[in-house]
């Protein structure tokens, strides 16, 4: 099925915001039947006020492909790689 980008308007800040044809195929290989009602930075905000939004302890790392320095959700162990995000996304296994 070949989706195309959608335009919707935000439920919260009235604002138009793009439905693009990679997050509705996101949400379809999800299984999410409906359609976002927060554009990005609504959603975004929402997630913010959650109870224990923005409590995760960061530890910095350097990154073993890039030598970037960067920061992780765990803290690393020096027995295996640790990557920033664009080279993670580059190595991990597809499922």
């Amino acid at each position: 099925m070949a989706f195309q980008d959608k335009s919707l308007t935000c439920a919260d800040c009235g604002a138009n915001f793009t439905f693009s044809a990679e997050e509705q195929e996101f949400f379809q290989t999800k299984g999410y039947t409906n359609e976002p009602k927060r554009c990005p930075s609504c959603r975004q905000a929402r997630k913010a006020e959650r109870p224990g939004a923005g409590r995760r302890q960061m530890f910095p790392a350097k990154c073993a492909s890039c030598g970037k320095d960067t920061e992780v959700p765990f803290e690393p162990r020096g027995d295996r790689p640790v990557y920033c995000s664009d080279c993670y996304r580059k190595v991990k296994p597809s499922r």
